[in-house]
């Protein structure tokens, strides 16, 4: 591969890291080709995509420092041809594909990543795949939102009936501004 065409391809992973919600590394030695296509479409299905980087193209991307000092370390640390899911979806969906498929393929193994700069250990990316689903974690908020609100109208009411005299008032007279 020629300088121009490394310069292109180093431009276009650039724009796929910018774009990425998360951007997960893993080793992928030992991984047969229909395991890799395996993992490949359960990504896709979680809106992420897959590429190959090799070290020289992944220095090439963080040469100039404008992803950040933990970016660049890391394309310094990586060793060897790196597989890179790159999610423009939901990034713990599909921390939980890579981390559900590394569980069930020793070949896999999930190294250091990147959340925008930031750089994420192991252990966090496998923390963020075990957190519970997008819609779980909305489903569990409003519950408690509706608790709370609950108890509130509950304490409103409790004060009202304290205020008159444990008597309920007629709709009228509780809407009429007093002076």
């Amino acid at each position: 591969m020629d300088r121009n065409s490394k310069e292109t391809l180093a431009t276009e992973l650039k724009d796929k890291f910018a774009k990425s919600k998360i951007t997960l590394f893993a080793d992928y030695k030992g991984l047969k080709s229909l395991e890799a296509d395996e993992l490949r479409r359960a990504l896709r299905a979680k809106q992420a995509e897959v590429k190959i980087l090799k070290n020289n193209i992944g220095r090439l991307i963080t040469k100039d420092g404008a992803m950040g000092e933990d970016a660049k370390g890391l394309m310094d640390r990586v060793v060897g041809p790196t597989l890179i899911a790159f999610a423009y979806g939901d990034p713990a969906a599909t921390a939980k594909v890579l981390n559900d498929f590394s569980k069930t393929h020793e070949a896999l193994k999930i190294k250091e990543s990147l959340m925008g700069n930031a750089l994420l250990q192991p252990a966090e990316v496998t923390q963020l795949a075990e957190l519970p689903s997008r819609e779980v974690l909305l489903a569990m908020l409003l519950g408690v939102l509706n608790g709370s609100a609950r108890s509130f109208v509950y304490v409103l009411d409790q004060i009202a009936k304290k205020k008159g005299g444990g008597e309920e008032q007629p709709a009228e007279a509780a809407a009429a501004p007093t002076a």
